[in-house]
């Protein structure tokens, strides 16, 4: 007689998974984080091994400014989107991309994701372009500043930085709510410049794209605990009123 087989013991984790298929799906469900973060090291390894007036050339050609908004208006808006200045500063955004674009991508979809950063950072470079054009007509700023630098992805990264509020649970939320807002406010409030500013209008993009977010399809239950198949069938039977037959 065989002995009686041994109960699974209970607190024991699964083994990690192997590290290069964790990264293969984590890659394989942020495919547009991680195609713009390659695109990007790309342009950074180009300007890293242009000269200098080569590299300056191609950082004022690939920017959203004014001057290149009125020559070439969608493929600057574009384009922009896909260069940094610094292209020392590569790894510091790869660390972001995953910290805030993977983990919004995987959470909203690829769609939604693109829809919303895609958005924010139109939106954004518009806006902030605007200021500038304001300022330069009221002589507050010198007509150069239509050719001033204005490429990056930070635009993008603040909205994704908003949607991800979201994704925490309370009180995690809050804290990290409060973190964003101190890191974006305070330069806003202490002599902002129109990249500030546009990093204010692509995080609150971010905050109202609630409505594309799995959180917002998620209904909170009722508090007497019953669902919505029990709720149309009506109260229970000793909650119902008696019917003449019954008395």
């Amino acid at each position: 007689m065989r002995p009686p087989a041994e109960p699974p013991r209970r607190g024991r984790r699964p083994s990690p998974a192997n590290p290069l298929t964790w990264a293969k799906d984590w890659v394989g469900s942020s495919p547009g984080t991680h195609i713009w973060l390659l695109v990007i090291g790309i342009t950074s390894l180009v300007i890293a091994a242009a000269s200098e007036g080569l590299g300056q050339f191609l950082v004022h050609r690939t920017s959203s400014n004014i001057h290149e908004l009125n020559e070439h208006p969608l493929p600057s808006l574009l384009i922009s989107g896909f260069w940094i200045e610094r292209p020392e500063s590569f790894l510091l955004y790869a660390v972001m991309f995953e910290l805030l674009h993977a983990n919004v991508e995987r959470w909203t979809g690829t769609a939604r994701w693109l829809l919303t950063v895609g958005g924010a950072h139109i939106a954004a470079t518009l806006a902030s372009q605007e200021l500038v054009l304001l300022a330069i007509e009221g002589h507050r700023l010198p007509r150069s500043m239509t050719h001033v630098v204005d490429i990056g992805v930070s635009y993008g990264l603040a909205a994704a930085a908003g949607v991800l509020t979201y994704r925490l649970r309370p009180p995690w939320r809050y804290g990290y709510l409060a973190g964003v807002l101190v890191f974006f406010g305070i330069p806003l409030l202490t002599g902002a410049t129109f990249t500030d500013f546009g990093h204010a209008i692509a995080l609150a993009m971010g905050f109202a794209a609630w409505p594309l977010t799995p959180a917002a399809a998620e209904e909170p239950p009722p508090e007497d605990g019953t669902g919505p198949a029990d709720r149309a069938a009506g109260p229970p039977p000793e909650q119902r009123p008696e019917s003449p037959q019954e008395r």
